[in-house]
């Protein structure tokens, strides 16, 4: 079976040390791509110094799922494609090997690793990905959506992968998308019959410590994305539930032994839903507005 490794990059040099020994230190350099969008530092020299692939697009260009179809068309000899993100520290020398294992059931049509905090994160920050990415591998299809609502089709593509036959039967990743390509895609594979794997024993280190304002303007494209692409609403249902025990869980980690941060969590949890409700009713706004409000700001200029 064989693979290639894409990455997107933009200004990527601060992290690639600890990205490309992770990276290269089980994976030949031979099946990596970089994609890299008009860095201005020296992200492409030190991706080919390390022997890597590099193609170059216009910054303006980039586009969250775009790009990555891109990578379809690149390296067109491949049956699985593995994307990673610029600051995803493989962790453990199988994580990719444990990823691409999930593919010997020819049902499934995409995999994703689990997502471990950085070393020095926060406990705010650590909670959520100790809590969206568990320690149980899962299997997930379309008859899961009556247990797991829309937490069937979550994925990521800061460590995930696909089967290329699979993506291309559904069309490939959409394109003009603000954000969430990887949760289109795997709703599309999903209502095709494909299965969707969350691997637990493929892992990066990935987390961030997102600021109030951050917090909100994420939120804020997530509501665009569900307005947009109501169907996904439709079809599995809102993260209302979903977010709830997220909260309830997060102030049981934080309480005893961080309590002072509890008041933080709860104006982040008030940010998130005022950022995802503004975002649902984005068509109401200008571009303009719509740009300030938004953590992907390039998507509306």
């Amino acid at each position: 079976m064989k693979y290639a490794v894409i990455v997107p990059t933009l200004n990527a040099a601060k992290e690639w040390r600890d990205f490309s020994h992770s990276l290269l230190e089980n994976t030949p350099c031979e099946t990596v791509l970089v994609i890299d969008s008009e860095s201005t530092d020296t992200s492409v020299a030190l991706a080919r110094a390390s022997g890597i692939r590099v193609h170059g697009i216009l910054r303006r260009e980039f586009d969250h799922g775009a790009t990555r179809q891109l990578a379809v068309d690149l390296v067109p000899d491949v049956d699985i494609l593995v994307f990673l993100t610029q600051d995803a520290v493989i962790a453990g020398s199988d994580s990719i090997r444990n990823l691409l294992r999930s593919f010997e059931d020819p049902e499934v049509g995409a995999a994703y690793g689990r997502q471990l905090p950085r070393f020095d994160s926060r406990p705010i920050e650590a909670h959520a990905r100790l809590f969206n990415y568990p320690a149980v591998s899962v299997l997930r299809d379309y008859s899961s959506r009556k247990d797991l609502g829309f937490k069937t089709i979550f994925i990521s593509n800061s460590f995930a992968a696909y089967r290329v036959s699979a993506l291309k039967a559904v069309g490939g990743f959409p394109r003009d998308t603000v954000f969430g390509e990887d949760t289109i895609t795997a709703a599309r594979l999903v209502k095709s019959g494909w299965k969707i794997a969350y691997v637990s024993d493929a892992q990066v280190y990935h987390s961030h410590s997102y600021t109030w304002r951050q917090e909100f303007r994420r939120y804020f494209d997530i509501g665009v994305l569900h307005s947009r692409e109501s169907w996904l609403i439709d079809e599995f249902g809102g993260a209302s539930g979903e977010g709830a025990r997220f909260v309830r869980s997060e102030l049981h980690s934080l309480w005893p032994k961080h309590w002072w941060l509890i008041p933080s969590a709860l104006i982040r949890t008030a940010l998130k839903l005022v950022g995802y409700r503004l975002g649902k009713l984005e068509s109401h706004f200008p571009n303009g507005l719509k740009r300030r409000l938004s953590m992907n700001r390039g998507y509306w200029t």
